[in-house]
């Protein structure tokens, strides 16, 4: 059973930066797909950012594109998600969440992941983020 804890998230005025991280653990497969998700008060769920650990290929929602930036580190099962230019809008709890793949070439792209949220089976705790104005 895949594990995930993240760390990172707090409280920062508008325009400031955080950077959450995620350590993953208990997981037996060599190709992943990573990712953030968040959710605010009222709202539904919305994927952030995700990456494939095979090759790297991203996705990020509209709302975050040229702020946020995932990366990893595929030995240390480690992902991170850099958030500039911090918005009240980003106030939320952020999840990182991930899916073992079957091999280097997944059927299910990781854009098409990041927007169904029941395609990832494995969750953190979540992390709360709180911005300012």
């Amino acid at each position: 059973q895949l594990q995930l804890v993240e760390s990172g998230g707090g409280l920062v005025q508008s325009g400031e930066s955080l950077r959450l991280s995620c350590v993953a653990s208990g997981g037996t497969s060599d190709y992943y797909a990573f990712g953030w998700f968040r959710q605010a008060p009222g709202k539904e769920r919305e994927g952030v950012a995700c990456v494939e650990s095979s090759d790297g290929n991203t996705y990020y929602a509209d709302s975050v594109k040229g702020r946020f930036t995932i990366s990893r580190d595929n030995a240390k099962k480690t992902v991170w998600l850099q958030m500039n230019n911090l918005k009240p809008e980003d106030t939320a709890v952020y999840f990182c969440v991930a899916e073992p793949r079957m091999g280097p070439y997944p059927t299910i792209t990781v854009q098409h992941m990041c927007i169904m949220p029941d395609l990832f089976n494995s969750w953190g705790q979540g992390t709360q983020v709180t911005v300012s104005s």
